[in-house]
């Protein structure tokens, strides 16, 4: 009522400490709507980050799987390029019937074991979000992810990883999109274009889908909005989980 600006809704997330960072997602094309311009920042910071991708989306284009999913890999590579993701792993799983289970867990757990991330970053499993009622293998990749995040910590869990030489690893944060997020990202305009380069990669899929927006007419409006909620330009907004040294 006296004019004076109100505190931004979200607190600005700290990277301190962080030195590697996963990205779980289902498809190819999932991390490249904002996400990837929180990874180009960090990346910038000089943060490793990986992605590892539970399928190669060979459902999601109008040819034939077989021809698909190469294609859909080779874009991806091509996507994480452009911000700095150093390290891509897809497990190949079928597209569009990712089913959440042991499985899938033990999967995702074996990765976190490999890979050792301070934070990993997923869809929080909802099947309401803000873009409207999720997909079944991003529900599935999402819930799978937040489990096996304390599969990897407990050795007790999957004990056979521990035959393969992989000790129990303790993520000590987690970062959800897809849901009510608590913390943001600022990103500046080089973070953006590079986000922009990233969705672009995915050319021969979005040459698919004549109704999806350019990628230039679409990531900086949606940045932008996350930043409205932050106070800031643009930003990159998640739901944090502190699991270590912290609530």
């Amino acid at each position: 009522m006296n004019g004076t600006p109100r505190p931004p809704a979200l607190d600005e997330f700290d990277p301190a400490g962080l030195s590697r960072i996963l990205v779980v997602v289902a498809h190819p094309d999932d991390a490249e709507y904002g996400t990837s311009a929180a990874v180009a920042h960090w990346t910038d910071l000089g943060v490793r980050v990986g992605y590892l991708l539970l399928t190669a989306g060979e459902a999601g284009m109008r040819r034939p799987p077989e021809e698909a999913g190469p294609l859909r890999r080779r874009e991806q590579r091509l996507a994480c390029d452009a911000v700095g993701a150093e390290e891509l792993t897809i497990l190949g799983l079928p597209d569009g019937a990712v089913e959440y289970g042991l499985e899938l867990r033990r999967a995702i757990a074996r990765e976190i074991r490999r890979f050792r991330p301070d934070a990993v970053v997923s869809g929080s499993g909802e099947l309401r979000t803000p873009w409207g009622l999720d997909h079944a293998d991003h529900r599935a990749a999402g819930l799978a992810t937040i489990d096996a995040v304390r599969d990897a910590d407990n050795r007790w869990v999957f004990p056979e990883l521990l035959e393969e030489g992989l000790e129990p690893w303790g993520t000590s944060r987690l970062l959800l999109t897809g849901t009510a997020p608590t913390h943001y990202v600022a990103v500046d305009e080089a973070a953006e274009r590079r986000a922009v380069a990233s969705l672009s990669a995915h050319e021969a899929y979005l040459a698919d889908l004549p109704w999806h927006p350019a990628p230039e007419a679409f990531i900086p409006g949606l940045l932008a909005d996350q930043g409205r909620s932050a106070g800031v330009a643009r930003a990159v907004a998640f739901a944090e989980h502190r699991l270590r040294g912290g609530a």
